[in-house]
């Protein structure tokens, strides 16, 4: 992964987002030696947040087992019988 710092972002703006644009791979922005912010594509960044999503439905499917929120199959069929018609 490539760093650079946050002046360089300002100053060379457009050839920093061609470059991520081409090589897909994430640029760590630092701001006084700091990492301050992560640049990726918005390829990338989607991709992301759709892994985020089923991530957080399979945490809250856990929880609701742990929880004992469950339903037996034939319930769950029935339940979901109402939906699709």
């Amino acid at each position: 992964m490539r760093t650079e710092l946050v002046t360089t972002l300002k100053r060379q703006a457009t050839e920093l987002l061609s470059d991520l644009e081409r090589s897909k791979q994430p640029i760590l922005i630092t701001q006084h030696g700091l990492p301050s912010a992560y640049l990726v594509d918005v390829e990338t960044y989607e991709l992301m947040q759709q892994r985020m999503n089923v991530l957080e439905g399979i945490a809250r499917g856990e929880q609701a087992v742990a929880e004992g929120r469950v339903v037996t199959h034939d319930q769950a069929k029935v339940r979901l019988a109402r939906w699709l018609k």
